[in-house]
């Protein structure tokens, strides 16, 4: 409402000045006014601008060859990681599947390890029999090739152990002359007792074949068998260890003293890498399998694989490539992809495997 004013104001007011009954200020709009007032209006939509149909073409063509050589790039990459979940097929990775030791030893191009290293071992073992030093430096640089893998059997027996049970056994049932009188008779029985003996080592070494052993028993085996693989306390015998720091070799500042070990090393970070890889190939070969729909399954995998890629990446920065690194590396065969980027467990690429993200 307009207010009123008085008619006495009105009469002492100059003829000159007027009366502005608007407000002192102007209130806020997020619309200018000449877009308010062009609401009404309609305008004319402008016409695209013109472009040359052969710039067009040329635009295109030149879009799509970025796009092909985008994914070749990311083919390319990808093949270069390697495969996350499975790596390179070496001889040790696949005795998983049968829990049964290599054959023979690898030598130092099969464990991966440079030439210059190897030929290192060589003088160093060729000198330390030519002379022999009892000095803690000379003990230490003496290396010596590792042992072939012991053969084992099921519920962790040894063929000297069943070997030893067997001779036990025949000769505590082999029958005895003084009880039986005709030379006929005993013939007989010790050729009876002969074939039973041939049966029961036979059948014995079919119950205690790892061939017939369950998945759990081979993994058990496998597991043993990581433990004196990568153990160092049998690794020590033949890699060198990396190379101290200065911090390290300064006495005054470095003195932490590590506990000597007790017993066989089991918690080391090549044991658990490769007791990971043994577990993650029983994982992977269900879930491309029979198991494809099995997602608690998948999980696990995708969990057992970010825990070796955790693993790798820490002896990765504290070995700095030295020989315990690059053995576990040749042996595995991991590749880059194992610890490098981002790793995701997808549907779509069963037959490859994982995907790295990078």
């Amino acid at each position: 409402m307009i207010p009123r004013i008085s008619p006495w104001l009105c009469h002492n007011l100059p003829q000159t000045s007027e009366l502005c009954l608007r407000p002192a200020f102007r209130p806020f709009s997020s619309t200018s006014s000449t877009l308010a007032g062009a609401k009404g209006h309609t305008s004319k939509k402008q016409r695209p601008r013109y472009r040359d149909p052969y710039a067009n073409k040329h635009a295109e063509a030149r879009r799509a060859a970025n796009i092909a050589r985008q994914i070749v790039l990311r083919k390319e990459r990808a093949a270069a990681l390697g495969d996350p979940i499975r790596g390179i097929s070496t001889p040790f990775l696949e005795s998983f599947d049968t829990a049964l030791p290599l054959p023979a030893k690898a030598s130092a191009a099969d464990l991966d390890l440079s030439p210059e290293s190897a030929a290192d071992r060589n003088t160093i073992s060729s000198a330390s029999d030519s002379e022999v030093s009892t000095s803690p430096e000379s003990k230490s640089n003496t290396l010596s090739r590792p042992d072939p893998e012991p053969p084992l059997l099921n519920h962790f027996l040894t063929p000297s152990e069943l070997s030893a049970a067997l001779s036990t056994s025949h000769a505590l049932t082999r029958p005895l002359a003084s009880f039986v009188s005709d030379p006929s008779l005993l013939s007989r029985a010790k050729s009876a007792h002969t074939a039973a003996h041939t049966n029961a080592s036979e059948a014995l070494s079919r119950i205690l074949s790892l061939s017939n052993a369950s998945s759990r028993a081979r993994t058990q085996v496998n597991t043993q068998r990581c433990i004196e693989t990568f153990g160092r306390h049998a690794t020590d015998t033949f890699l060198r260890p990396r190379p101290l720091t200065s911090y390290e070799l300064n006495p005054d500042v470095f003195t932490d003293k590590k506990t000597p070990r007790a017993g066989k090393d089991t918690g080391s970070s090549e044991v658990q890498i490769a007791i990971l890889t043994a577990k993650i190939r029983i994982l992977a070969d269900r879930w491309e399998g029979a198991e494809k729909n099995d997602k608690v399954n998948k999980r696990n995998l995708r969990l057992l694989l970010h825990r070796r890629q955790k693993l790798l990446k820490y002896m990765e920065r504290k070995e700095r490539g030295g020989e315990r690194w690059r053995h576990l590396v040749g042996m595995l065969g991991l590749t880059e992809a194992t610890w490098k980027g981002q790793i995701a467990v997808e549907d779509g690429e069963r037959a490859g495997g994982g995907v790295v993200r990078v």
